[in-house]
């Protein structure tokens, strides 16, 4: 804290971040959102961007369980291709021989090889 009573003005650009960052009962917003339109960068989320990122993505931890991470396959199958239409569009069926719901483009698709 401040040694004396003459060093406030050092600590006075803190405690009005605090100030402009806290939400207002009566408003419902931080005065800095109300001024500027935006929230503000605390310096914390500069220096740890993923928590800035988790605050504005505002996403359940259900979410974040289910949500494709960059090592998840880009793709579903494999499949079997039960028709192929003039326009370049295929009917697949899954191994089990169900249909798929809708037709799908031949460069979409990939070759498996069993």
């Amino acid at each position: 804290m401040v040694q004396g009573s003459r060093q406030w003005h050092e600590k006075f650009p803190f405690v009005l971040l605090g100030y402009r960052t806290t939400v207002r009962t009566s408003t419902g917003a931080t005065p800095y959102l109300l001024v500027y339109g935006t929230e503000a960068v605390i310096p914390a989320e500069v220096k740890i961007p993923s928590l800035r990122v988790i605050v504005e993505a505002e996403i359940d931890d259900d979410e974040w369980v289910e949500a494709k991470g960059k090592l998840s396959p880009n793709w579903q199958g494999p499949f079997v291709v039960k028709k192929m239409l003039p326009n370049g569009a295929l009917y697949l069926t899954d191994i089990e021989g169900k249909m798929a719901e809708m037709t799908i483009n031949a460069d979409a698709v990939k070759r498996y090889y069993v």
